[in-house]
């Protein structure tokens, strides 16, 4: 099963038939990753990020492995890997390094994120609006995180950190002309895999956009905004639903990250 065919878990359904192979499905990955397969991270641009205001959290003692694998397929061409340290299914606080490849397999981008907070639209208004459908909403030319939203997510120490005197951040929009007024965002899938034989794990579909700010020494840190609208679970298209994910990342230069 290859990925260049946006691999899938159908062998999980085989399986479920009694087909089975033992073709693994997470190979042909950048970085040579695999599931199971042991990550090091320098974590100085990561502690210098925080020190500056960023809202990234740091790895875990125990977020060292690739517990699943994803990727995804952008219209109208574009193409990213994740490789999940963390999958946040149960507590909604995902940990993964997002793989940019260049055409001939070079790595031309990596961000470490994490998950900053997950919505669940309470309205077909709010599903408009988060999927750009409004023509407003995901896609503007900016987005603001307040104070006040986040006062129940971080300590007061952080808050200050973050924040300084001010009570808003501004992310701007990484995408298209910096002068329109609106982007419609970009729409894909997203295919997980949680075990080597692709029986475990997830598809949905996507509306991604990408915002930054500069923090305070002039490094980046992105604002990765995704509706994303589950179409099946372990193979199940009975199991559905939909939510907004809020994700921080910061880049790290390819040398700065080993996957064993």
């Amino acid at each position: 099963m290859a990925w260049k065919d946006v691999f899938s878990y159908v062998r999980g359904i085989a399986g479920k038939q009694g087909v089975t192979s033992d073709t693994r499905a997470d190979d042909k990955l950048p970085m040579g990753a695999r599931i199971g397969s042991l990550v090091q991270l320098q974590r100085s641009p990561l502690i210098r990020a925080q020190a500056n205001g960023s809202l990234i959290v740091m790895p875990a003692d125990g977020d060292t492995r690739v517990l699943a694998i994803s990727q995804i397929r952008l219209e109208p061409d574009a193409g990213l890997f994740r490789l999940y340290l963390a999958t946040g299914d149960l507590d909604a606080k995902e940990k993964f390094l997002q793989v940019f490849s260049a055409d001939d397999g070079a790595i031309a981008e990596i961000l470490y994120c994490t998950q900053l907070a997950r919505v669940i639209p309470e309205s077909a208004d709010d599903q408009d609006a988060y999927t750009g459908v409004a023509g407003y909403g995901l896609g503007d030319p900016s987005y603001t995180l307040w104070r006040a939203q986040l006062a129940d997510m971080l300590d007061a120490a952080t808050l200050a950190t973050v924040f300084g005197d001010a009570d808003r951040l501004e992310y701007t929009r990484d995408a298209g002309h910096g002068n329109a007024g609106f982007v419609t965002p970009f729409t894909g899938r997203e295919t997980r895999i949680d075990d080597a034989g692709g029986v475990r794990g997830l598809r949905q579909q996507l509306y991604y956009m990408p915002y930054v700010r500069t923090l305070g020494d002039g490094s980046r840190e992105y604002l990765l905004i995704s509706t994303e609208i589950i179409e099946s679970v372990d193979g199940d298209s009975g199991r559905r639903g939909i939510h907004v994910d809020f994700v921080v990342g910061i880049p790290l230069e390819p040398e700065r990250v080993v996957v064993q």
